[in-house]
This record gives structure tokens, sequence and C-alpha cells, in this order.
């Protein structure tokens, strides 16, 4: 599977009958997905089918989908008020044996008579709504492979700059791991040094309290646990990025376990050259997390 960014944009047009629509897609960064529709009066039924359609092919991402809707076509139909007119009738009838020349009712009066005749824009029936909304919710289609299709984009990108970035924490973790202040020569050398220290005018130094104190010099020396713990990070992380997918969470807690270890070697770190390469570790590690923060 493919690696996705959570950030995209993509418009679709199209035309379905007397009727134009446009979708636009925007996607930004979420912690799962938050779905936002924008619809016209009227198509609000189409919901349901827009969050379908959304989570069949979205994990993660703030997502904004409006839809515009426009008539290419206007079309007026008269509508007869029947209560009306058959009251205009019944008056007609009443007042018949009143007018001496009584005359057919033409239809420029009819029409005169308010609340008589409405003209208003004619509907469309149940099937030609039917039809416009399936060829609307085709094109909604199309705008999420296209927004799926700009993420992908980035997400290959992104892929690329994580594995640098990967690859500069194994190095660093290597260069830690390799530093000459690590081998057991210069950990005795030092543990000697400081124990000495520790010596040097206390000769009433209680033996139990000598013991503790050289257990402590000899656990800060040892970087042992948190080196293998990168690599086994590091290796974790590249077979995240190699299966591919919704992986941006996992590859998140990843990124928080670089930074556990490497603050736990900073603060052991009893060499400058160890020092140096905790912190540019550090460095390295909060970059990766910033761009992992863009992953599906």
């Amino acid at each position: 599977m493919t690696l996705q960014s959570m950030t995209g944009f993509a418009r679709v047009e199209g035309s379905s009958g007397r009727y134009r629509w446009a979708w636009e897609l925007r996607s930004v960064n979420g912690k799962g997905l938050d779905l936002r529709t924008r619809l016209p009066q009227g198509h609000e039924a189409l919901e349901t089918d827009i969050r379908r359609l959304a989570g069949e092919r979205l994990m993660r991402g703030n997502l904004q989908i409006g839809l515009n809707v426009t008539v290419s076509e206007n079309r007026v139909e008269a509508v007869l008020n029947h209560d009306a007119l058959a009251a205009v009738l019944a008056l007609r009838n009443e007042l018949g044996p009143h007018i001496l020349d009584p005359a057919p009712l033409r239809l420029d009066t009819l029409l005169s008579i308010r609340g008589l005749v409405d003209m208003r824009e004619a509907t469309d029936d149940a099937e030609a709504i039917a039809a416009r909304d399936a060829d609307i919710l085709a094109g909604l289609e199309r705008a999420i492979s296209a927004l799926v299709d700009m993420r992908t984009t980035e997400g290959a990108a992104l892929r690329r700059i994580l594995e640098e970035q990967i690859t500069r924490i194994e190095e660093l973790a290597l260069q830690i791991e390799a530093d000459p202040s690590r081998s057991p020569e210069e950990i005795a050398r030092r543990l000697e040094a400081q124990l000495a220290s520790l010596m040097d005018g206390t000769s009433g130094l209680d033996r139990d309290r000598l013991h503790q104190e050289i257990a402590l010099i000899a656990t800060k020396a040892d970087l042992r646990e948190e080196i293998d713990r990168l690599k086994a990070h590091v290796t974790a992380a590249r077979e995240l990025l190699s299966v591919g997918g919704p992986v941006g969470r996992k590859l998140d807690f990843l990124a928080q376990e670089f930074n556990r270890e490497s603050n736990t070697i900073c603060s052991k770190s009893n060499a400058v050259a160890v020092t140096a390469a905790g912190i540019e570790l550090k460095v390295v590690i909060d970059q990766f997390r910033e761009q992992v923060q863009n992953l599906e």
C-alpha cells in the first residue's frame, strides 16, 4: 500500500440535464477523519452517500467537501388554484340574475385575478432528480480519486524524507555505539578516576555507600539498552514505511520512543562526542516527528 499525506485539494465539475455542479474538496491534517460538508438547499439527502464514499477511500484528515449546483435552464409552469376558480365561478353564477347582459369570462380577466394562477419554477419529477443525484455522486467519486492521487504524490515525497531521516538516526546511533568513550577500557579508566575522587580525603567512607556510587557510575556509563532500542525502532519504522497505508499514528508513536531514548542518552552521556551526537539525534527526531504529523 502507498503512503498518503493528509493535505490535498481537488475540484471536479460536470452537468446533468439542466443542472451544472462542482465539487471542491480540501484536506488538512487531523487526528481522525473529520468530515464537514457544505451543500446547497435541497441536496441535504446526499450527506449519507458523501460520508460513505469519503470513508471508503480516506482514513484520516480534516476534510471539507463543498457542492455548488446551478440551473442552466429555468422552466416556468402555471399552477391553477382550483379552489379560487370555483369561488369565482360561484360568484358569477350568484350575480348572473342581476347582470342584464352577462358576457363569458375572458382568459385575461381570469389571469388578472390575484391568486387564481401562480407562475412558478417547474420542478423535476422523482426520476429526473434521482438521475441528477447519481451524476453528482459519480462526480464526487472522481473528486475523491483526484484528492487521493494528490495525497499519494505528497505521501511519496514524505516517504523519501522520512527514509533519509531514519537513516540519519541509525547513523547517529552507530556513531554513539562506536564512540571510544564506550570502550571497556575507557569506562574502566573513568570509573577508576571517579572512584579515586570519591576516596580522596574520605577515609571513613561507608563501604555500602561506595558500592552504590560505583554501581551508579557504571550504570550511567552503559548506553547498550538505549542503542539497542534505537536500532529496533529504526527497523520498525522502515517496516511501516515499506508496508504503507495509514501508518501515521504508529510512526508518531515510534517518534516518541526515539525521543525517549535520545533524552536518556544525553542524560547519561559523560563524553563530549556522545553528547553532541545525542543532541543532533534529538534534532533529527524532532524533524522526523514533524513530517510524520502530515501522514495519514
